[in-house]
């Protein structure tokens, strides 16, 4: 059997795992938060027929030798956390983060779960809580007859209320960072989760220990372009292509091969 058939399939199998990255990555491009993906590959063992600097028959040595590759296979699909653009909304709930870090938040086990998206809202109990309604951490309470919510760019949280002048604290927005913020395990909803390849997870005020500060009535965007992305699709879909076009290749010299007997 020809070996170019199933190395060329192996490239097959990796565009077509790159353009599912692409196109997740363009499915999310109006993601509050959304962070891109990108699909990373390596080359496959070599079948060696003549090792390089092997003696040849007059006794020189093979400046080269002979190394047949394998194919190619998937080995990670990277997540980039470079920062999105801002965008003004003026919503007093609406909180973007001006630098590294993530806000915390608690999911229903209790398991603390980190986010670039600032999307936030107030339940029925006046608890900072996402579109999910996982409540901020540490957990944030508005009271009822609040007037207004002011966040601080060092993530002071102050209301204002009818008879007070003096607008009141109620509590502060910590930020978590990572050593590592690609090794942190996707869990989908805008949520990651610490792993071991992520490093601990460093808590603190904004705008401390290398943490970036919070900008209210912002939201970050995703950090997909488009016009990259479409591009880097077109590239997947030709060497999908040619890929396809060495296994019919192969197969035709397979057809040629079987035919000689006839």
């Amino acid at each position: 059997m020809l070996r170019s058939l199933f190395t060329a399939a192996t490239g097959m199998y990796a565009q077509q795992l790159n353009v599912d990255v692409i196109s997740h990555n363009l499915a999310n491009v109006n993601t509050t938060g959304f962070k891109k993906s990108r699909a990373e590959f390596q080359d496959l063992i070599y079948q060696t027929m003549i090792q390089p600097g092997a003696p040849s028959d007059d006794g020189t040595q093979y400046p080269s030798g002979i190394q047949i590759g394998l194919g190619v296979r998937p080995v990670a699909v990277a997540k980039f956390f470079t920062p999105g653009d801002l965008i003004n909304t003026g919503n007093n709930l609406d909180l973007a983060i001006d630098g590294e870090g993530f806000f915390q938040v608690t999911l229903p086990d209790g398991t603390i779960a980190y986010t670039r998206a600032g999307n936030f809202r107030l339940d029925r109990d006046g608890r900072i809580v996402t579109n999910d309604g996982y409540p901020l951490e540490p957990g944030i309470t508005v009271p009822a007859d609040a007037t207004g919510i002011t966040v601080g760019g060092d993530g002071r949280v102050t209301v204002t209320q009818p008879g007070t002048v003096a607008p009141v604290e109620i509590g502060t927005i910590e930020l978590a960072r990572f050593i590592n913020p690609g090794g942190l395990k996707a869990i989908g909803k805008n949520l990651f989760l610490e792993t071991d390849a992520s490093g601990a997870t460093t808590t603190g005020a904004p705008g401390t220990e290398g943490r970036g500060t919070i900008v209210q009535g912002f939201l970050e965007m995703s950090n997909v372009n488009i016009v990259e992305e479409l591009a880097n699709l077109i590239i997947a879909q030709r060497a999908f292509d040619i890929n396809s076009k060495a296994v019919q290749t192969s197969d035709e010299m397979l057809q040629t091969v079987s035919a000689i007997k006839r």
